[in-house]
């Protein structure tokens, strides 16, 4: 336990231990020193804005109190007791309004702008300044997602020192000196990467705002709703704000042991997909000659039962890994309750040996080896797990591209991490796990809730199903369902087929009746990420057709499956059998990680994949980018952020090849070549080598890299 010391602030007197921040130290003692550039997540304090003006005793001038630690007797004298503290606030606040545009009114940050709050509180009631205020070019889009006003920028570098220390991309960046301070990119480049968007919330005036959100709504007009991304198995805990029944953004909820307060620009503004315009809103069945036509709901659940009675040979549901664990439990139960022959296509295998090694996110960062194994980029397959993995490397952690074993054996506090693609990557990670001695142990799967659907499908029925040969009916349920080229291949073998999905483009023309799908935002449910912990989902927008468990719901009491149609009740029927009984209540807003009464001790797993032999050429991964999928297809301002045409490659293999980064290479595989763009990357191992699928086209298994 640290030594504890004495500090009085303000006439109360407080014991906090030695070194914690004076900011905080205050808190402890219900004082506020008021900030502007203090953010402890961004690292070290820098004391530039100077709002933190404190007098301490025995120093002849006012300090910045972010700057400052607790020390035994230390006396403390904020803006409330000190004049000469109030003075010091009063001029700062002064200086930042000097060039600071009078336009709250219409500033997309009126009403929660903590200048705003600051000012009133802490600031002059007038102005001595009767000279023009300096203006500049406004607003100025750094990236299509993000617009920047320069005149109400106070220049407390939050922006630069988030992407600097924390997303480490260097992309923002301070120009010019004195009073023609400006925030820009580095060489005017559009500010691209993972995590642009947490600058619009780290900024504590309107100078940086999200595209979308301009002028779409005030303080006042808005609600913000707890719920969970479900744009990647990582589960960040975000706030959708809405406005009349809309979602207008999307913003951070911190939980510390999941993602520290940041999100990705996918789940930032991925949002939009809601407005997409292909969105189907009524339930659509061919019929015969005049193609495919839009029909009431009674019609389709009367063409459902149909099709579903008439199936001659396995009905395969083909899940998304996206569903909630409600949903996947509904249409478990409606299909193995109701129906003789099915089958499951899961999105990948899901392996609960994990179950032993669970942790949170937030103890990567704490670890002093993190093996990352597996061959896909956790940038694209889990950002915020990146993050954790950079600032674990920031402080001092040792980060493998391969498992040198030695080294996790002599760590205190190993850490070891499986980025796809997916075969038994949870088995394999947890085989390892528990040969050498590791305690804490992550599997990143390709679907938000993949665990969860899993869980949930197995949970409504202990009966096996009686096989079959041929497909009677397929079900694809989910939008990433229905991009899945294997999903499509099997359509074309089956001999009806029922889709859900949100969007006409995705599924119509090859289904025989397509129902409309939902997003995560639109549902209310439970997830499970990638650490095994159990979420809420929250509706925070009204969908613009009936949600999958009410017509599920109906479609069961037709084949005298018992369903209830809203999730709490659903979750309480399967809570009993999966979650120890646990009620929906009792998630949590926060909620906690809590292991499963079963988790396995021992698990028979492959090894780890080896490169070949590079004589065969260097072993080809084709990965799912990030910004990628049928959501962000139509999401406009994500577009710049899809993924060049370029192979990635390991500094050893473009050393020996001759390839320099940047170069255009040819990627070839008998007799099938594409030109690529190569770029050198520090997280892949020797004889391997990355290309987004997108960009793959027909190249599988080993390729040969040219210059």
């Amino acid at each position: 336990m640290s030594d504890l010391v004495r500090v009085t602030i303000d006439e109360r007197e407080v014991h906090v231990p030695k070194g914690t921040g004076l900011v905080e130290t205050a808190l402890a003692a219900g004082v506020e020193i008021p900030v502007f550039c203090y953010e402890p997540r961004l690292g070290a304090p820098v004391g530039a804005c100077r709002m933190c003006l404190v007098e301490i005793e025995g120093m002849p001038k006012l300090q910045a109190a972010c700057t400052l630690t607790a020390a035994d007797g230390m006396i403390v004298h904020t803006a409330r007791t000190s004049a000469k503290a109030a003075d010091g606030q009063d001029a700062t606040l002064e200086f930042i309004l000097v060039n600071h545009p009078l336009d709250c009114p219409v500033c997309d940050k009126g009403g929660e702008c903590p200048l705003q709050d600051l000012t009133f509180r802490y600031g002059p009631g007038n102005t001595r300044m009767s000279f023009e205020k300096l203006t500049f070019e406004k607003p100025i889009p750094i990236s299509p997602a993000i617009s920047l006003d320069r005149e109400r920028c106070i220049l407390c570098y939050r922006c630069t020192r988030f992407s600097s220390d924390v997303s480490e991309d260097n992309q923002l960046v301070a120009r010019n000196r004195g009073a023609m301070s400006v925030i820009t990119t580095f060489e005017d480049e559009p500010y691209s990467g993972p995590f642009t968007g947490n600058v619009t919330e780290l900024c504590p005036v309107g100078a940086l705002l999200p595209t979308q959100y301009r002028f779409e709504g005030r303080p006042w007009e808005i609600q913000n709703v707890p719920t969970v991304c479900g744009m990647c198995p990582v589960g960040c805990n975000v706030n959708a704000t809405v406005r009349e029944g809309k979602v207008k953004r999307i913003l951070s909820r911190n939980h510390p042991e999941v993602d520290e307060g940041w999100i990705c620009d996918k789940g930032r503004f991925g949002f939009t997909h809601l407005r997409a315009d292909d969105r189907i809103v009524d339930p659509i069945k061919r019929i015969r000659l005049r193609g495919f036509e839009p029909v009431s709901w009674d019609e389709a659940l009367d063409e459902a039962e149909r099709l579903l009675r008439a199936a001659r040979g396995r009905i395969v549901v083909a899940l998304s890994g996206s569903e909630t664990v409600e949903q996947a439990y509904a249409l478990a139960k409606l299909v193995r309750g109701g129906l003789d022959s099915h089958e499951a296509m899961l999105p990948e295998e899901v392996s609960p040996a994990l179950d032993a090694y669970r942790a949170p996110l937030s103890s990567i960062a704490g670890a002093d080896v993190v093996a990352v194994l597996g061959d896909v980029s956790l940038a694209q397959s889990a950002p915020i797990v990146d993050l954790w993995v950079r600032a674990a490397r920031r402080k001092g952690a040792r980060v493998l591209t391969e498992l040198d074993e030695a080294a996790v054996r002599d760590a205190e506090r190993p850490v070891l991490i499986w980025s796809g693609p997916g075969g038994r990557g949870g088995a394999t990670v947890a085989a390892h796990a528990e040969r050498l001695g590791v305690a804490s142990a992550f599997y990143v799967p390709a679907t938000p809730n993949g665990r969860g659907v899993a869980d949930a499908w197995a949970a409504a029925s202990d009966e096996e199903p009686r096989g079959a040969e041929s497909v009677g009916l397929l079900i694809v349920s989910g939008d990433e369902a229905a991009n899945d080229p294997n999903v499509r291949a099997l359509a074309e073998k089956a001999d009806a087929v029922i889709a859900v999905s949100m969007f006409h483009a995705l599924a119509v023309g090859w289904a025989d009746l397509v129902l409309p799908g939902t997003s995560y935002l639109e549902r209310d449910g439970t997830y499970v990420n990638l650490e095994g912990r159990l979420q809420r989902l929250r509706r925070a927008a009204i969908p613009p057709a009936p949600d999958e468990l009410a017509w599920l719901s109906r479609l069961a009491s037709r084949f005298g499956v018992e369903l209830a149609p809203h999730a709490p009740s659903v979750f309480a029927e399967l809570s009993a059998r999966i979650y120890g009984g646990l009620s929906f209540g009792e998630v949590g807003e926060r909620a906690p990680l809590r292991g499963y009464a079963e988790a396995a001790a021992h698990v028979d797993a492959p090894p780890l994949p080896e490169a070949g032999d590079t004589a065969a050429g260097l072993k080809l991964v084709c990965y799912k980018p990030l910004f990628s999928g049928p959501a962000v297809e139509r999401v406009e301002e994500l577009q710049f952020q899809r993924p060049p045409a370029e192979v990635e490659l390991a500094r050893a293999d473009a050393r020996t090849r001759g390839i320099a980064n940047g170069a255009t290479v040819t990627v070839s595989h008998n007799g099938t070549s594409v030109q690529l763009r190569a770029r050198i990357a520090k997280d892949l191992r020797a004889g391997v080598v990355r290309i987004a699928r997108e960009h793959a086209g027909d190249l599988r298994g080993h390729v040969e890299v040219s210059a």
